[in-house]
């Protein structure tokens, strides 16, 4: 990011303000927030996530649906099962920095999976 005149940062353009916002809204439910963390820790089908956030098998498959539509996630295929994958490092980078201080705040190990049980995930 360039440094504006007055030693700040310049403002970015609003397609990429908007673009970060429609991540950002995807992250901002519990549920799709805990399924990116687990992504973060490793791959996992669909069956593995549900069991790790405590979802149905057809709500995690909705929240993946969209994730990968929105690019933050991709599958591939093992065999007969879907594995997936979060697609952009940065992401992962921005997920498990905001969840782990919260985390730290909150006085919790950051390596706890359900910690976002609490939160309706």
């Amino acid at each position: 990011m360039s440094r504006a005149a007055d030693g700040g940062f310049e403002d970015p353009p609003a397609e990429v303000l908007a673009e970060a916002a429609a991540a950002f809204g995807l992250l901002a439910t519990p549920a799709r927030l805990h399924i990116v963390w687990a992504l973060s820790q490793g791959e996992s089908d669909v069956t593995g996530l549900a069991d790790r956030v405590g979802g149905t098998l057809p709500s995690v498959s909705q929240h993946l649906t969209k994730l990968k539509l929105a690019g933050l996630v991709r599958s591939r295929r093992e065999g007969r099962r879907q594995v997936y994958l979060v697609d952009d490092p940065d992401v992962v980078t921005v997920v498990r920095l905001m969840v782990g201080q919260l985390t730290e705040r909150a006085g919790h190990a950051p390596a706890q999976s359900s910690c976002l049980r609490g939160l309706g995930a």
